[in-house]
C-alpha cells in the first residue's frame, strides 16, 4: 500500500510539472506575479516530499495526509485551463467534488465566551489602558501607528501582549484549542475620524468581505495583491458565491458565515467565520474546513489555521486585537520564511478593516 502511495504521488507530481506548471508561468501577469520569497516554496515543498516519500516512518505519521482516494482518471484536467490558473479548479488543479470535503454544520465550533456583567443596556466605552493597562510606551506607539504592533511567537513561548484579566478578552485560549505550531498576535487602535462608531457600526464594516480583495500590500518596493477574489458562499456544501449582505439594523448574537479566499499563491482557502457579540465588543473567528494545499501537495489539515479578531470601540477609537494560529509540519515551516508570509496576510486584513470603518464613519 506505500509503495502503490509512492508510486502515484511521484507520478501526480510529475504530470503537474508537465501539464500544469508551464501554463501557469505563461499566464502569470504582474499582479498575481509570486513574490520574491515565494517562488522557492513550491520547489522546495517539492523537493521535501521526493525525499519524504521514501521514508516508511513519515509515511505512517501523522504528519503524512496524502489521500490518494482523490486521484482518478478523472481527476487531472491537464487540457482544460483558461487564463484563470485557478479557474473551474479547486486547490490547485484538483476538480471540486461536493463530498471530498463535506463539513458537518452541526459539529462545535469555538464561540467565544460573552461577558456577563449586569448593567444598564446603555454601556459606557472603556479606554486602551483599562484593556492592556501597563504597555510600554514604545509598543503603545505601535499600536497607534498605522500598521499596528504584531508579534510571532512558537506554541511554547509566551504572548507579548497581556490583556486585563477583567477585561472578558481572552483570545488565546480559542486558538490553542487548535493545537498551533506558531502564533501571530496582532493590535492596532483605529481613531476615530468623522464620528464615534458604535458595535453595530464595527459589525457593519465586518460585512464588507468583497472588498478584502482591493487590498495590497508593499513587497519589495512594488505594491502586491494577495487575494485576488474574496466573496462569501451560500454553505459549507453548496459553494455557490453569493453577495454581501446590504448593512444591518440590529445586532445578531450569533452568526455563521462561509468564504472563499483565493490566495495568489496558495490558491483556493475556504473558511468559517463566526461572530459573535458580547457586552463591548464584537468576536470574528476564522478557521479553515478544508484541507489547504499547494498544487496537490497538502501542507495544512482542516481545522488546523485560526484567526480570532475581537474589535471594540474604545475611547481613542475602535480596538483591534487578533491572534492567528496554524500548524505546519516541521519539514514545511523550517524551509520557509513563515512569519513574513503570515505578516502580509494579516496586514491585508488589517488594513481592510480600517478602511471598512472609514467607509462606516461616512454611511450616516
Amino acid at each position: 500500500m506505500i509503495k502503490m502511495k509512492i508510486i502515484k504521488t511521484v507520478t501526480l507530481i510529475l504530470l503537474i510539472g508537465i501539464f500544469i506548471m508551464p501554463h501557469l508561468s505563461a499566464q502569470s501577469s504582474p499582479d498575481t506575479e509570486p513574490l520574491s520569497d515565494l517562488p522557492e516554496i513550491g520547489d522546495e515543498l517539492i523537493r521535501i516530499y521526493e525525499d519524504l516519500l521514501g521514508d516508511e516512518e513519515y509515511l505512517k505519521s501523522d504528519d503524512f495526509f496524502y489521500d490518494d482516494s482523490l486521484i482518478d482518471d478523472q481527476t487531472l484536467v491537464p487540457d482544460d485551463l483558461s487564463n484563470d490558473p485557478f479557474t473551474g479548479f479547486n486547490n490547485q488543479g484538483l476538480i471540486y467534488e461536493e463530498d471530498d470535503y463535506y463539513f458537518d454544520e452541526e459539529e462545535l465550533f469555538y464561540v467565544p465566551p460573552t461577558i456577563t456583567i449586569e448593567a444598564s443596556p446603555i454601556v459606557e466605552n472603556r479606554s486602551f489602558d483599562d484593556l492592556f493597562p501597563g504597555l510600554s510606551p514604545n509598543l503603545k506607539a505601535y499600536v497607534f501607528s498605522n500598521d499596528g504592533l504584531k508579534y510571532a511567537f512558537d506554541k511554547d513561548e509566551t504572548p507579548l501582549l497581556a490583556p486585563n484579566p477583567d477585561s472578558g478578552i481572552n483570545l488565546l485560549t480559542g486558538v490553542l484549542e487548535k493545537s498551533p505550531s506558531h502564533i501571530i498576535e496582532a493590535l492596532v487602535v483605529v481613531p476615530y475620524g468623522l464620528r464615534e462608531l458604535d458595535m453595530l457600526d464595527v459589525y457593519n464594516a465586518l460585512g464588507r468581505i468583497e472588498d478584502i480583495k482591493d487590498h495590497t500590500v508593499s513587497v519589495n518596493g512594488r505594491e502586491t495583491v494577495i487575494f485576488t477574489e474574496t466573496t462569501r458562499l451560500e454553505s459549507s456544501r453548496n459553494r455557490r458565491p453569493v453577495p454581501d449582505p446590504p448593512p444591518a439594523d440590529t445586532l445578531p448574537y450569533v452568526e455563521t458565515m462561509y468564504l472563499r479566499f483565493r490566495d495568489a499563491y496558495m490558491g483556493n482557502l475556504f473558511l468559517r467565520g463566526v461572530t459573535a457579540i458580547s457586552l463591548y465588543g464584537i468576536t470574528y473567528s476564522l478557521t479553515n474546513f478544508t484541507d489547504i494545499r499547494y498544487f496537490i501537495i497538502p501542507i495544512m489539515k482542516a481545522e488546523r489555521f485560526t484567526a480570532i479578531l475581537y474589535l471594540e470601540p474604545v475611547k481613542e477609537g475602535v480596538l483591534v486585537y487578533s491572534m492567528s494560529g496554524l500548524y505546519l509540519p516541521g519539514f514545511i515551516a523550517d524551509r520557509i520564511n513563515l512569519t513574513t508570509n503570515i505578516n502580509r496576510r494579516i496586514t491585508v486584513l488589517i488594513n481592510w478593516i480600517t478602511e471598512s470603518l472609514r467607509k462606516q464613519e461616512r454611511a450616516l
